[in-house]
């Protein structure tokens, strides 16, 4: 699929392209739902949309931002809408802004105009970094340097074309290394059979006697993990997140007959609801601006973050399941599915534990910054 010729959109335009697709996103994750598969079509609306490129490096395509400041409250805009309509699409979405930033961090003058080729022909990247005991490794051959093990929780799987992989070199730092990521033959899904994202694919993806070129490395030993931005980027999954619980408020709203609007204890546990959703968004808005501005009390902030979208979400789905009944568990309802999705999506990555480190960081420090400045 040839898509040079789709635009970027701009600034709000994004905004407005994200709003136009959403709906179609949503009609189509319920179908890959039911029949667990890569949502290929809701891919390539992404992609006909532009919105594939729209936070690539400008030299790849992407768009200009005024400053860091709009540029990042477009993406979490972006995130939370495509989050509304289908959390499994948000997360697979997710992964490639991540790999764009990677790319406009540490990419070369060659591997942007390669990336600007692949974008136009509609290619979605992921990042994988998890995997299994003892890891992958890049591994010095007579012909060459290959890869060797395998990625597990690898998020599109067999379905997106490319993937940013963390190796670990001979001299032990860890390289990102540029994949293709869409051969079935590497794919393996079986063990990928959970109650919610189940459209993300995220099973494993073996990488071993893969060949890996010069330019296949995107830039040096330890550059995926370098702070602020390593840890202060968890805000964009959690812009996701957000989304999917505003998802599940409008359900509620919707899903709420006569006589529940006229019970004050439900009108409670609605305005409790919408009290979460609110702070989380004013949480998650804040950490962007924090990571845009490459804040050194951001990875704090941002962990802290993960906290507070993951109790908002645990109390939208308890008020849903609490104010609709036996309706929000039945089979083909978008409340039942945001809920089984954002279940699972909460648990990414140990939150309890991102908790406890921002705690730690702020019992050594001044949480309201310098002054005094509350925020």
């Amino acid at each position: 699929m040839t898509l040079a010729s789709a635009s970027v959109p701009t600034g709000p335009d994004c905004v407005a392209a994200a709003m136009g697709i959403a709906e179609n996103l949503a009609e189509l994750g319920a179908r890959y739902d039911a029949a667990p598969v890569y949502p290929a079509d809701s891919i390539a609306q992404i992609a006909r949309a532009g919105l594939h490129r729209t936070f690539a490096p400008v030299a790849s395509g992407g768009q200009p931002f005024r400053d860091d400041d709009q540029r990042h409250l477009a993406m979490l805009d972006v995130l939370r809408i495509i989050g509304r309509a289908d959390l499994s699409v948000g997360r697979l979405y997710e992964g490639h802004v991540n790999a764009m930033l990677l790319f406009g961090w540490y990419g070369s003058t060659v591997q942007l105009h390669a990336l600007k080729g692949a974008l136009g022909a509609g290619a979605i990247y992921g990042v994988w970094a998890t995997e299994p005991l003892p890891g992958v490794a890049i591994l010095e051959t007579q012909s060459g340097y290959v890869l060797e093990g395998a990625k597990s929780f690898a998020t599109g799987a067999g379905g997106n074309s490319h993937a940013l992989i963390t190796a670990r070199r001979p001299d032990g730092d860890a390289q990102l290394v540029i994949v293709r990521a869409d051969d079935p033959e590497r794919a393996d899904l079986s063990q990928w059979r959970v109650r919610g994202m189940r459209a993300t694919g995220s099973g494993s993806y073996a990488l071993d006697g893969l060949a890996i070129a010069p330019e296949d490395r995107l830039g040096e030993g330890g550059d995926y993990h370098r702070d602020p931005r390593f840890t202060a980027g968890a805000w964009r999954f959690t812009a996701v997140q957000l989304g999917g619980i505003e998802g599940l408020l409008t359900e509620i709203r919707k899903a709420m007959r006569p006589a529940a609007r006229e019970d004050p204890v439900q009108r409670a546990r609605f305005a409790d609801a919408v009290a979460s959703a609110r702070t989380a968004y004013l949480w998650v808005r804040e950490c962007a601006l924090r990571a845009a501005s490459q804040d050194p009390d951001g990875p704090a902030f941002a962990q802290m973050t993960r906290g507070i979208v993951e109790r908002a979400g645990l109390d939208v789905i308890e008020a849903a399941a609490r104010i609709t009944g036996t309706y929000s568990a039945l089979d083909g309802t978008r409340i039942d599915k945001i809920s089984r999705d954002l279940s699972l999506y909460l648990r990414q990555a140990g939150p309890d534990y991102a908790r406890d480190c921002a705690a730690q960081a702020w019992l050594e420090r001044d949480p309201w910054g310098p002054a005094d400045r509350l925020w």
